[in-house]
């Protein structure tokens, strides 16, 4: 296969004021295109481009796996974040939500203090565990929850060059307006449910 940069689900200015279509042009073309290239670059040529990329990033190390799971996890961050996001979520994942955390505002608590307090760049991930518990959990430089069994269903990405150019040092103002008014919930319901389909 060859590896290729995917679209974003929306406009470059779908997500202002929040985040600048300036921010998500250079995020997606430069930093996003680059993981994509360089991984096309590292193994485009040899058989283990025809595996999914869920499966080298949970069969790789080192330069391999940075770049597979760069690639992966920009692609699930569009994807975590809607214009208009940030309703309340409903459903089974509301219910299992409460079960985990008490209450949304809880768990979005927990959420930004996941991200605003990784050291360094990294992710902040809402997942649910081998056991179908949801967790907040957090990851550094490209790892996510993929090698350890766990699912992500929403994640924040807190390299500086997913805000800087719109928040600069204030990463807490970007967090805050992500989960206030961009998350995803209904891409988070929809990889809920696949996890209990599976069960």
């Amino acid at each position: 296969m060859k590896f290729e940069l995917p679209d974003l689900p929306y406009d470059y200015a779908a997500l202002e004021p929040h985040i600048s279509a300036r921010t998500l042009k250079i995020h997606h073309q430069k930093h996003h295109a680059g993981y994509v290239k360089k991984l096309e670059k590292l193994i485009g040529d040899t058989k283990r481009a025809d595996l999914p990329l869920e499966e080298i990033i949970c069969t790789s190390s080192g330069k391999e796996f940075n770049l597979a799971a760069q690639v992966w996890n920009h692609t699930f961050y569009w994807h975590s974040m809607a214009p208009g996001g940030g309703a309340q979520p409903t459903g089974a994942l509301k219910s299992a939500i409460e079960t985990a955390f008490g209450s949304v505002d809880e768990l979005r608590k927990e959420l930004a203090e996941a991200a605003i307090d990784e050291f360094g760049s990294g992710w902040a991930w809402l997942i649910a565990t081998k056991d179908g518990k949801l967790a907040v959990t957090h990851s550094t430089d490209a790892e996510n929850p993929l090698p350890t069994s766990n699912t992500p269903l929403l994640t924040v990405d807190v390299w500086e060059h997913a805000y800087y150019l719109d928040y600069q040092n204030e990463r807490e103002k970007y967090v805050d307006a992500l989960l206030d008014n961009l998350l995803n919930w209904r891409f988070a319901t929809e990889n809920f449910a696949r996890i209990k389909r599976a069960a």
